[in-house]
Order: C-alpha cells, then sequence, then structure tokens
C-alpha cells in the first residue's frame, strides 16, 4: 500500500472514532433531555389536574352559595308573609279590644 493512503485510511479511522464518541455522547445528552422534558411534562400535568379540581371545587362551592342563598331568600319571603299575618292578627285583636273596652265603658256607665 501507499503510504499516503495508508495514512489518511489511519486518519480516517480515527476521525470515524472521534466521530462516533461524539454520536455516543449526543445521544446520551438528547436522552437525559428527554428524560428532564419528560418530568417537565408530568409535573405540568400535574400541576393542570390541580388547578381543574381547584377550578371544580369553586364551581362548586359557587353553586352551594347560590342554593343557600336562593334558601334563605325563601324563608325570608316565608317570614315576611307571616309577620304581615300577624300584623294583621294584631290590627285585629287591637280593634277587638278597643270594642270589648267601649262596651265595658258603655256598661259600666249605664249602671
Amino acid at each position: 500500500l501507499d503510504p499516503e493512503v495508508s495514512q489518511q485510511t489511519a486518519q480516517l479511522r480515527e476521525e470515524c472514532r472521534a466521530f462516533l464518541d461524539k454520536i455516543v455522547e449526543f445521544q446520551k445528552i438528547v436522552g437525559s433531555l428527554i428524560e428532564l422534558v419528560d418530568q417537565l411534562a408530568k409535573a405540568a400535568e400535574s400541576e393542570k389536574m390541580k388547578a381543574i379540581g381547584a377550578r371544580n371545587l369553586l364551581k362548586s362551592i359557587a353553586k352551594q352559595r347560590e342554593a343557600q342563598e336562593q334558601q334563605l331568600q325563601a324563608l325570608i319571603a316565608e317570614k315576611k308573609m307571616q309577620l304581615e299575618r300577624y300584623r294583621t292578627e294584631y290590627e285585629t285583636l287591637c280593634k277587638i279590644e278597643a270594642d270589648q273596652n267601649e262596651f265595658i265603658d258603655q256598661f259600666i256607665f249605664q249602671k
């Protein structure tokens, strides 16, 4: 073989080994990068699920408050009606008392 060809072959062999070493190192770096991205994706998914859970909880609380407010509004309306009934009954009783007092006064003055 020609010494120059032999030298070029040896140099090419070394360049190939260096290239293969670089490819192996690149694969390691890419592998660790993929692993890191997977971890970040899992963490992001976990946070997303927590946020969805918190949002659903807030919606649930809002619905409960709305239902409670409706119940309280109904109770207020019921109590207002009851108050009006009591007011009417009180006015009626006051009128009856006045009539009875007038009757008693007339009865006493007739004697």
